[in-house]
């Protein structure tokens, strides 16, 4: 009697080593997200590229390069403080920011629980690349200064609003260039 148990097992080892092994899901920027690089500094354009790579949560690049017009509109609307947006052309020619906006079932959505594990991509990536980027989750650090876990990333995000109580825009989707020159080469490559 026990050898059937012991020949079950065995068997079921056996099928379990044959079954095809579960794949990572490995997303792709669209032609739309791509449009919305045209313009934006190459380091950060290199980050995004590997970030999708990487990510968890498939995102889309809601925003690149703004006209001033553009701008001025957002700041009209509430969904920007500034007129001087990192999203407006640079003195190098280059706009040095994005918004990435986490795309679930062929739609834009905005829940901060989606974008954690994006900006977690954007510092593996933005680490791996030596590109310095500021978060908008956290705009007093650098992304690389953080726990770079989705769970670390939204206790920065909680820090920084204990640190700056009070209205603040605290903007998730948005990831800027802190200087123009990687900390290494490997992004320009």
């Amino acid at each position: 009697m026990l050898f059937l148990p012991r020949a079950a097992l065995a068997i079921g080892r056996l099928f379990q080593w044959l079954k095809p092994k579960a794949e990572t899901m490995t997303y792709k920027l669209g032609a739309r997200s791509r449009s919305e690089l045209t313009g934006v500094h190459p380091y950060l354009v290199a980050v995004v590229e590997k970030a999708i790579t990487l990510t968890m949560q498939d995102f889309s690049v809601h925003d690149g390069i703004r006209s001033p017009a553009e701008q001025q509109e957002m700041v009209r609307r509430g969904a920007s403080k500034t007129l001087n947006s990192k999203h407006l052309t640079q003195d190098d020619g280059y706009g040095h920011a994005v918004d990435l906006v986490p795309y679930v079932n062929g739609s834009l959505r905005w829940e901060w629980p989606l974008v954690y594990p994006i900006a977690a991509a954007m510092h593996q990536a933005a680490q791996e690349l030596g590109v310095t980027l500021r978060w908008g989750g956290v705009w007093d650090r650098k992304l690389h200064e953080l726990d770079g876990t989705p769970e670390g990333l939204k206790k920065a995000v909680h820090d920084y609003t204990v640190r700056h109580p009070g209205p603040d825009f605290i903007d998730g989707p948005h990831f800027e260039l802190v200087k123009q020159y990687p900390l290494s080469e490997k992004a320009a490559a």
